[in-house]
């Protein structure tokens, strides 16, 4: 029996795909709402203070289904993070109430068509793989009944107490030169180094963590490291890229270790909106590397603490 390969989604839906969430995230930032930070804005957001995660597999989501994810919990006041099928509710005992509206999340991957296969063998090529996007809906435990209650039983945040010591464990885990001290935050790619304020030059003292977050991920991107392209100068579309994938990924760290995200730079708010308006996939390449950059500094904490986005959590939804 031959084996049969996704369908990709024409170059017209596909194109419609990309610009659908691309226009819901510019539409956020011009109304000054961050979507990475917006959903702990409020007391009652907050209660659902967590990275999505898939009640089937266990796994939490990446990359841009953590923002639709996030963006639909805060618009709808879900109290959880909890996700699944439709089939899946059913599968576990419950089911989906009537009427609810589910939210699409998207998959990602690339195959190789037979034609192409057969082309390259011809000449002696190696095949090219063909990019696709799959759609496919998830409704939150908040809109089923039925379910096992520890699956609905939304799960207390992290104790604040914890939180510090995580953070400070990781800086010294990853064997990033961290420096203290100065009057700003920032990341020498050159030296290969980051230096933050003392925590007692922020308003807030939480402030100090989410800042040292959103620097060790630029200096994830040397290339001992992840080795992304950090050659863009201030004012540069390459350089607010590079923002943009710290800003969400300091989010996906603040999140998975319990510390309510905020914006560090809002004054890149125009630069981003510049990035986006040119390239529809940039928002979608941009949380994918941020959630690259999540699981690489969280991978430094102890397995029973680290709280980690994974790559695999749509394949398995899906």
């Amino acid at each position: 029996m031959s084996k049969r390969y996704p369908r990709a989604r024409s170059g017209e839906n596909r194109t419609s795909l990309y610009d659908d969430i691309t226009n819901k995230i510019i539409l956020e930032l011009e109304a000054g709402r961050v979507p990475w930070v917006q959903p702990w804005g409020t007391a009652a957001a907050k209660a659902s203070l967590a990275m999505p995660r898939s009640v089937a597999t266990a796994r939490q989501y990446s990359g841009i289904n953590i923002l639709i994810l996030w963006a639909a919990a805060t618009e709808r006041g879900f109290t959880g993070q909890s996700w699944l099928t439709f089939r899946q509710a059913l599968l576990l005992g419950g089911h989906v109430r009537k009427g609810e509206r589910g939210t699409t999340v998207v998959y990602a991957d690339r195959f190789v068509p037979v034609d192409e296969k057969r082309r390259a063998s011809e000449n002696g090529e190696e095949a090219q793989a063909i990019p696709f996007l799959r759609q496919f809906t998830v409704f939150n435990c908040d809109q089923c009944d039925g379910l096992p209650p520890e699956i609905a039983t939304t799960a207390p945040p992290s104790t604040p107490g914890l939180i510090e010591p995580q953070v400070e464990y990781l800086i010294k885990a990853t064997g990033i030169d961290f420096r203290i001290g100065g009057n700003r935050a920032f990341y020498a790619p050159t030296e290969d180094y980051v230096q933050v304020p003392p925590p007692q030059a922020y308003f807030e003292p939480i402030n100090w963590h989410r800042t040292a977050l959103h620097e060790l991920a630029h200096a994830s991107g040397h290339p001992s490291r992840l080795n992304r392209d950090l050659s863009g100068s201030f004012g540069t579309m390459k350089y607010a890229f590079e923002e943009l994938v710290a800003e969400i990924s300091s989010a996906f760290s603040c999140a998975s270790l319990g510390i309510v995200p905020t914006v560090r730079h809002a004054d890149y708010i125009g630069s981003w909106l510049e990035v986006l308006r040119d390239d529809n996939r940039a928002i979608i390449r941009a949380a994918s590397q941020a959630s690259k950059v999540a699981d690489y500094l969280l991978g430094f904490l102890p397995e029973v603490t680290a709280d980690m986005t994974t790559e695999r959590a749509e394949q398995e939804v899906a």
